[in-house]
């Protein structure tokens, strides 16, 4: 992987793999206050008509931002970031599920010491999240 102070435009700066467990989605909840319970019931998801229980998106995000904090090591370098939410992540009972995240540097500004990074966020083959970037401090 590259260093965060010298990235080429097209690196891919960090590569995450996190598992996401029944009991990640309980943490998450107390943390949150979020505690709908399609996060942690099979028989309310079911009853609403989802597939299964549904991972938190902001969870999902936290974890695709998590990626690029770790390759900084530091998480006051990241000045901003947005994605859209485009397939839930479905947290079976016992497997749970893996979340993927590659990051990509998709534009970079050394006189201004900043840069973007593309994130392409997956669970089970699928993005679960589109147009996902981070934008980072270079310095």
């Amino acid at each position: 992987m590259t260093s965060p102070g010298r990235i080429m435009l097209g690196d891919t700066v960090a590569k995450s793999r996190y598992h996401v467990t029944r009991e990640s989605l309980v943490r998450y909840a107390g943390a949150s206050g979020d505690f709908n319970s399609i996060h942690y019931r099979d028989d309310v998801a079911d009853a609403v008509g989802l597939p299964g229980v549904l991972a938190h998106g902001m969870l999902t995000l936290g974890l695709a931002t998590q990626c690029v904090v770790d390759w900084l090591g530091d998480p006051a370098r990241i000045t901003g970031y947005r994605a859209r939410f485009t397939k839930p992540v479905i947290v079976a009972p016992d497997e749970g599920a893996v979340v993927e995240v590659v990051a990509k540097a998709a534009q970079v500004d050394e006189a201004a010491g900043t840069a973007r990074i593309d994130l392409t966020v997956t669970f089970d083959g699928h993005a679960v999240l589109g147009k996902s970037q981070v934008w980072i401090s270079l310095r």
